[in-house]
C-alpha cells in the first residue's frame, strides 16, 4: 500500500503551527462545517446555522473553504468584488449582516472552474483566514468541502478551530462515511460540537404527515455509536433549494434550527 495511504493526520501535521489572529481582526469562535461526502446539504446547513447566529445579534463570519465548489454567495445574495484596504481584503456582506469569502467573489465569472492542485488550494484556505480584513467576529463558520482530503487536514491543522459540526443524511452510505470525518477530527484532537442529520424528514403537502424519504432516521444512534452528540435534524424541504437558487437562504427557518443552535451555544460558549 502507498505509503501516503497509510499516512495518520498526526504524521501529518507534526511542528504545524495553528495560524494567528489576521491583522486589524478579532475572531472569538471558529467552528467548521464538515462531511464525509458529498450531496449532503453541508453548505446549506453552514448557511443556516450562520444565519441563526446572525439573527441572534452575533457578529458573524462565513468562510468558504470549498474553493474548487463554492456555493456560500450564490445562496446569501453576495455579489461583487471585494475591495482592498492596504494589503488586506474586504470580506463582503449578506443583507442580514454575514461576512463572506469566497473565491466565487474574487473570480471573473461565477462558473470559472478552478483547477488547482491541493498545495495551491491550501494556500487560498490560509490567505482567506490571514488575508481578510475580518474585523471583530463572534462566530466564525467554515464550510468545509467533502471528504477529508488537503482542505479540511488544513483547516484543521492550521485554523484555531474551535469545534467542528458533521452533517450527515440518513442513508447507510452517508453514515459510513461520516464516520471517517468523525475519526479524523478525533485524531486531530479537534472537539466535535455533534452531528447534524440534514434531509432527514419531509411534511406531505397534501396531508401534514411527516415522511421519511430515504427510510428511518438513525443519527442519533449513529451518534451515540461514535460517541459524539447529536444536535438535530433539518427537514427535507424544497423551499431551500428555491431560496438558495434566489440567494435568500438566509429567509428559511425550519423549526429545528433554533435547538440545533441552541445546542451548538451550549458546545462553543461565546467569549
Amino acid at each position: 500500500m502507498p505509503e501516503a495511504a497509510t499516512a495518520s493526520p498526526e504524521s501529518q501535521t507534526a511542528g504545524i503551527e495553528k495560524l494567528s489572529q489576521p491583522a486589524n481582526s478579532n475572531i472569538k469562535r471558529v467552528v467548521a462545517v464538515m462531511s464525509g461526502k458529498g450531496g449532503v446539504g453541508k453548505s446549506s446547513v453552514a448557511s443556516l446555522l450562520a444565519t441563526e447566529l446572525a439573527r441572534r445579534d452575533f457578529s458573524v463570519a462565513l468562510l468558504d473553504a470549498d474553493i474548487t465548489g463554492p456555493s456560500i454567495p450564490k445562496m446569501l445574495g453576495v455579489a461583487g468584488t471585494p475591495a482592498t484596504l492596504g494589503n488586506q481584503l474586504i470580506p463582503e456582506s449578506s443583507r442580514s449582516g454575514i461576512r463572506v469569502m469566497s473565491l466565487n467573489l474574487l473570480m471573473e465569472r461565477e462558473d470559472e472552474p478552478v483547477i488547482w492542485r491541493g498545495p495551491l488550494i491550501a494556500a487560498a484556505v490560509k490567505q482567506f483566514w490571514s488575508d481578510v480584513l475580518w474585523g471583530d467576529v463572534d462566530y466564525m463558520i467554515v464550510d468545509l468541502p467533502p471528504g477529508t482530503g488537503d482542505v479540511p487536514l488544513t483547516v484543521l491543522q492550521s485554523l484555531p478551530v474551535d469545534s467542528v459540526v458533521i452533517v450527515s443524511t440518513p442513508q447507510d452510505l452517508s453514515a459510513m462515511v461520516v464516520k471517517k470525518a468523525v475519526n479524523m477530527v478525533k485524531m486531530m484532537d479537534v472537539p466535535i460540537a455533534g452531528l447534524v442529520e440534514n434531509m432527514g424528514w419531509l411534511v406531505c403537502p397534501k396531508c401534514g404527515e411527516r415522511l421519511e424519504p430515504f427510510g428511518p432516521r438513525k443519527a442519533e444512534k449513529m451518534a451515540a455509536q461514535m460517541e459524539i452528540d447529536y444536535l438535530g435534524s433539518l427537514p427535507l424541504d424544497p423551499l431551500v433549494s428555491e431560496l438558495g437558487d434566489q440567494g435568500r437562504i438566509d429567509e428559511y427557518k425550519p423549526e429545528t434550527l433554533a435547538t440545533i443552535v441552541d445546542l451548538l451555544l451550549e458546545k462553543v460558549k461565546p467569549t
